[in-house]
């Protein structure tokens, strides 16, 4: 009997502490191995640039990848109000091309959408723009946006990973 309330004790004790070590910290990132991210977006990139079948001459996708911050979660957070973590990243590659008719904007955009549809992404958020979609791969949190600007006819491209831990070393 008295071994089983020490027992007892022993394991809410132990999920107490693991609630306030999760409450304060939040939800951890998953692991993620930055070369394998850049190859899925780089991939998807081409994908991207080859459905807006964009005029030569129109910018390609850059070749360069871009971290963004990323910041504590759960109760930490507000004890590093906009302090970005070191050790977590979201990676993002962008392009623009300016003078873009509307028309070759808004057919090239739709191929897009019907091949993200019918690979299972989902649409997530549409006219953020004047002209423009966000989609999400629900298996990996990779988001497309595509937007088209109709003062100066510029067609922007963001694809964007969700934030997740780099391993111990890797510089960025």
């Amino acid at each position: 009997m008295y071994a089983a309330l020490v027992l007892g004790v022993a394991a809410l004790l132990l999920a107490t502490c693991w609630g306030a070590y999760r409450l304060w910290n939040g939800a951890p990132y998953p692991e993620v191995d930055p070369h394998v991210v850049a190859t899925r977006l780089g991939s998807e990139a081409e994908h991207v640039q080859d459905d807006l079948a964009l005029p030569a001459g129109a910018e390609s996708p850059p070749d360069r990848m871009e971290t963004g911050a990323c910041y504590y979660r759960g109760l930490r957070s507000v004890a590093h109000i906009d302090q970005a973590r070191a050790d977590v990243r979201t990676f993002i590659l962008g392009w623009r091309t300016t003078g873009v008719p509307k028309d070759t904007a808004r057919t090239g955009q739709e191929r897009v959408r019907a091949r993200l549809s019918q690979q299972g992404w989902k649409l997530i958020s549409e006219n953020i723009s004047d002209m423009g979609f966000r989609y999400e791969d629900r298996s990996t949190g990779d988001q497309v946006d595509v937007n088209w600007y109709a003062p100066t006819g510029t067609l922007a491209v963001s694809i964007h990973a969700p934030c997740g831990k780099i391993p111990d070393g890797y510089g960025l």
